[in-house]
Formats: C-alpha cells, sequence, structure tokens
C-alpha cells in the first residue's frame, strides 16, 4: 500500500470518528440541558428536545458520510480498503469512552454507503470486537456513600452530590418521608446490615420527572434504591419554582415499569455509557442490555446490541420461523420466532380498499411514535433494513405468506430470506386472544379497565389512536395494555369528532354526511371489544370514551399546549405533600 492510500485510509477513519464524536456531543448537549428543562418547568421544550436529540444521528451521519465521498470514491475501492479501513478505524477506538456507540456509527457509515448490502463482519462491526469489564469505571458513574452514620445523615449526603439551580419545597418533609419509607421496607436487622448504598452520578429526566437511581446494598441481597423527583408548578413564576420528592421506590417491579419499552427515552448525561448499562443490568437483571442502551435514548446502538443478541439466539435454539398468533393484520405482515421476545411486522405490498393510506403514511406513523411520549402505553419499535434470516429456519408456510404479501420487500437465496424493511416490536398477547382465553372474571375486569386507561392516556398524550380495535392492542405479563397497531394513528388536532344525529328515521345515518377526519365516537362500542358482555363492561368502566364530548375535550387540552403528568410507578407509593 502506498503512501496516499495510507493517508487516505487515515483520514477516512479518522473522518468516522469525527463524526461519532460530533454526534454524541450533540446528543449530549440535548441530554445535559434535561436539568435547565426540569427547573424551569419548560415541558413544551422538553418534547421538543425529545424529538431533536432523535434527529440528531442521522443528520450527523448524513454528514459524515458526505465528508467521506470528499475524499474518497467508495464503490471504486476494492475489498483490502474497507478490511484495513476496519483495522485502522478500531485501533482508534483503543481509549475511547464511547467505543461501543463509535463502533455503531462505523456501521451505520458502512451500511449508508453500500446500501446495506455488505452485512459483513469483515468490514463491519457485527460481532463486538472486546468484551467490556463490568465494574473498571464504576467510580465514574456511582457515588458511594457511607452507611455507618445514622439513616438520616446519609440521605442528607447522598442529596449533597446532586446539585440543583432551583430549591427544594420542603427538604426536612422529604428526607423525613424517605426515612419513613425506607424503615417501612425494610427491618432493623436488615437497616443494620445495609453497608453500601450507590448512586448513579447521572440525574435521569423524562418528561416532568427526575429520577436518582441507585441501590442498597446487603450481604444477602440488593435492592434497587430510587428517588422521583418533581416540579412544584403551583408557584407563581418560575424563580419560584422548587422541587419535591414524590417517593421511594424500592421494589423492582417499579424499576422495571420506569425503564419500560413503551416509554420514551431517558435523558441521563454519561459520557460512561457501557458502565451506566452495566450498573442498570444488575439492578434489573431480566432486561437485556439493548433494552436499557434504548432506554438511555441510544437506540441505534441498542439495536446493535438487539442484532447480536438474536444472532447468539439462533445459535442456540431449534424452533422455526412462523406467522404469529392471532388475527391477519390488514397492512402488516406480522411473524415471530416462538423461543424469541419480539415480533417482526412488514408493511404488505398492497392494502385493501378501507384503508386509505399509504406505504409512506405507514413509515411515517411509526416515525411519529418514536418521537412522541408514549406514556407507558404505545410498544417502541425498531427499523432495520436488509435483515437476513437463514433460510432453513423459516418455515414453508411464513415464506408463501410473505412472497403473496409482502413480496416488493423479500429476496430469497439458497440460503437467506432477506427482507428489504421491517419493523421489530416486544412481543406481546393479543388483547382479543387473552380476553378469549382469560377464565378469571377478575383478571377480565382488570383487562378492559386498563384498555380504557391505555385509550384515555394515549389521548391525554395527544394522539387518536385511530384503529382501536382489540386486536390492536396487547397485555404484557404484568398484565398492561400496549396500543402497538399504528397505521391510522395521528395527532389529536387532526380529527373532527363528532355527534351521530338524533333521529326515528333508521335511514337518517345513511343521508349523514362525512369528511375524511370525521370521527364518531358513539360507534366505538360497536367495535373496541367484539362480545356484548366485553362491551357492556368495558362501557360501565369507560363509557365517556365513547362519547364526543370526552375527546372535544382531549383536544381543547391538546390545543392549549398542556402536557399532562403520567407517573409509571404505583401511585400509593407517593407521598402526601
Amino acid at each position: 500500500m502506498n503512501n496516499t492510500h495510507a493517508s487516505v485510509l487515515n483520514k477516512v477513519a479518522y473522518l468516522i470518528l469525527h463524526g461519532f464524536d460530533k454526534s454524541y456531543r450533540w446528543h449530549s448537549r440535548i441530554t445535559r440541558d434535561a436539568q435547565r428543562r426540569f427547573e424551569q418547568a419548560q415541558w413544551q421544550e422538553t418534547q421538543k428536545a425529545v424529538k431533536e436529540r432523535i434527529a440528531v444521528y442521522e443528520r450527523t451521519l448524513s454528514d459524515a458520510v458526505g465528508e467521506i465521498y470528499q475524499q474518497v470514491f467508495p464503490h471504486q475501492e476494492n475489498n483490502q480498503f474497507w478490511l484495513t479501513l476496519k483495522s485502522r478505524f478500531q485501533k482508534l477506538l483503543s481509549d475511547h469512552p464511547q467505543y461501543e456507540l463509535a463502533e455503531t456509527f462505523y456501521n451505520s457509515v458502512i451500511g449508508r454507503i453500500f446500501k446495506h448490502q455488505k452485512i459483513n463482519d469483515s468490514i463491519m462491526f457485527i460481532l463486538p470486537t472486546r468484551c467490556y469489564l463490568a465494574g473498571l469505571q464504576r467510580h465514574l458513574v456511582v457515588h458511594s456513600f457511607d452507611t455507618s452514620g445514622t439513616v438520616g445523615q446519609m440521605l442528607i449526603d447522598i442529596f449533597s452530590q446532586y446539585k440543583f439551580e432551583i430549591n427544594f419545597q420542603d427538604m426536612q418533609r422529604d428526607l423525613d418521608h424517605l426515612e419513613d419509607a425506607l424503615r417501612s421496607r425494610l427491618n432493623t436487622d436488615q437497616l443494620a446490615s445495609v453497608h453500601t448504598v450507590e448512586m448513579l452520578k447521572s440525574v435521569f429526566y423524562r418528561s416532568k420527572s427526575a429520577y436518582l437511581i441507585g441501590r442498597i446494598c446487603m450481604p444477602d441481597e440488593t435492592l434497587p434504591f430510587v428517588i422521583p423527583l418533581s416540579n412544584d408548578e403551583s408557584a407563581d413564576s418560575q424563580d419560584s419554582h422548587k422541587i419535591v420528592v414524590e417517593a421511594l421506590l424500592t421494589d423492582r417491579q417499579d424499576l422495571s415499569v420506569i425503564f419500560s419499552f413503551a416509554r420514551s427515552y431517558f435523558m441521563a448525561d454519561t459520557q460512561h455509557p457501557a458502565e451506566v448499562v452495566a450498573f442498570l443490568h444488575e439492578l434489573l437483571p431480566h432486561k437485556k442490555k439493548f433494552e436499557l442502551y434504548i432506554a438511555l435514548g441510544l437506540y441505534k446502538h441498542g439495536k446493535t446490541v438487539f442484532y447480536r443478541n438474536f444472532l447468539q439466539h439462533l445459535d442456540d435454539s431449534e424452533d422455526q420461523f412462523t406467522i404469529a398468533p392471532g388475527i391477519r393484520g390488514l397492512v402488516m405482515a406480522v411473524f415471530h420466532l416462538p423461543s424469541y421476545g419480539v415480533v417482526f411486522k412488514i408493511i404488505k405490498d398492497e392494502f385493501p380498499e378501507s384503508k386509505k393510506i399509504t406505504r409512506q403514511h405507514v413509515k411515517d406513523c411509526y416515525r411519529m411514535v418514536k418521537m412522541t411520549d408514549r406514556v407507558g402505553r404505545m410498544a417502541d419499535t425498531h427499523e432495520y433494513v436488509s435483515f437476513r434470516l437463514p433460510r432453513h429456519r423459516v418455515e414453508q408456510a411464513l415464506v408463501d405468506e410473505l412472497l403473496e404479501t409482502c413480496a416488493s420487500s423479500i429476496e430469497l437465496t439458497e440460503n437467506e430470506v432477506i427482507i428489504k424493511h421491517l419493523y421489530i416490536e416486544r412481543k406481546m398477547t393479543p388483547l382479543n386472544i387473552y380476553l378469549e382465553q382469560q377464565t378469571d372474571p377478575k383478571l377480565i375486569t382488570n383487562a378492559l379497565n386498563d384498555l380504557g386507561l391505555c385509550i384515555k392516556q394515549i389521548a391525554a398524550a395527544h394522539i387518536f389512536a385511530g384503529d382501536m380495535l382489540h386486536k390492536n392492542f396487547g397485555i404484557t405479563r404484568g398484565g398492561r395494555v400496549i396500543f402497538y397497531d399504528y397505521d391510522e394513528i395521528c395527532y389529536l388536532k387532526d380529527r373532527e369528532f363528532r355527534r351521530l344525529p338524533k333521529s326515528d328515521d333508521p335511514y337518517a345515518i345513511d343521508t349523514l354526511s362525512v369528511g375524511p377526519t370525521d370521527v364518531f365516537p358513539e360507534q366505538f362500542e360497536h367495535f373496541i371489544v367484539g362480545k356484548k358482555r366485553l362491551k357492556q363492561e368495558l362501557k360501565a368502566l369507560h363509557g365517556e370514551i365513547m362519547t364526543a364530548e370526552f375527546w372535544k375535550d382531549m383536544q381543547a387540552q391538546s390545543l392549549k399546549g398542556d402536557v399532562p403528568e403520567f407517573i409509571p410507578y404505583d401511585q400509593s407509593k407517593r407521598f402526601v405533600n
């Protein structure tokens, strides 16, 4: 290799790393500013920041690829060029604090240049280049607190480490609440055995809340130690805003719900994300690491870690990909691997006449959900292109269905099924199947009640779910109802909610003038759930969602710019302030 070529390789490797560093600085700046937005109760700005941060990656990726084309004509280079480039780039990462994220950015650059046609570990970082040793950088991300003194002093020490620009409304009251709560959760022997309390240095901001996240360490067990904070908005001006401690959470289930796949991403500023994820994974061992990266807003790297996890699972399993259980969708073909916890969704080539939408409209809807506050009620989705499955693991019935309904998205080779575009989503039990199979009346009532709450909370987030058939909702193992069908989703402002005319004429509705954005909520009771007894029970629980007045009220709140508060943990654990 001549010196000129070596110089070009070095420059391209540096340009990619420079592009990543620019991307992460921008990401960190938006994240770091979450404290100011929280302190000043700038909730609409908070929502804008969520959208801006998600868009940062694609912008900086486009810039990096453009700069590379200034240096080299990528498609004129041979394979050895790309093999050497990966090696050069890897050397640049030797001491990089976000090396794992930089590898993902490199993959994105190569994917963009070759339109995802060269997904190969020899020129990309499909597999990790090193095993991350958790704990070596723990001191950089965690505060450790002495527990040899009183509980009260320990709590004072904890809060002394977090510097806010506004005061607490009543710090002594909050400290008393926390101490009382801790003493009610741990008996005297447990309290005496606590040898360490560790708290992540990063404050986790999301929507109108902030969280201090850590753990209590005892000889035989470790418990979460999570302190949710809010901003007292009853103050007359921003200058008099005060912080309020809302609760103490020591139950892993509460922490799991806070990190749910159906919630928007946290703003938590850190220069050592791998160590933060390692700490969180120790607190939530049932969560996959890719879920935790995604929860931190590092969703591109979360996709990389997911794909590695997926490849490992394929090596460790033998079952076949098959059509997912449930009613076939009109817009998406859905399949799964029974032993794995996700579903795969492909946009069909053609939609029935009843679906007056386009393929691009469906993509836009899924993008909209990613950009909005999912309030714990809308499943996060992850978009992939050129996703490859081993052909021998795909049932022939599934291959036939995909070729019949999604042929433009499918490429078959001798050994692979290549899907040009798909979405991956957490697997849940479809609500219609759950209600058919469930025999416990109490659990059925709980599911119907949560279905109504789900619809209401999505509406409070300024979203109209659109196609609210119960088959378009899933239910988690914890009994929480989640919406996951987005092809008709839209903002509330984009719909006209109307009442049906009151008339004795049975043909009056046939002559009703209906516009393309008109919605008649009184008709919801006929199709949200199927069976008569379920309809009656849902109407008794949440009859207001079947009235135009409810939706007009939600619309009015949306137009005012109100940002509602959604508490993700058990409300009974909130302190009375």
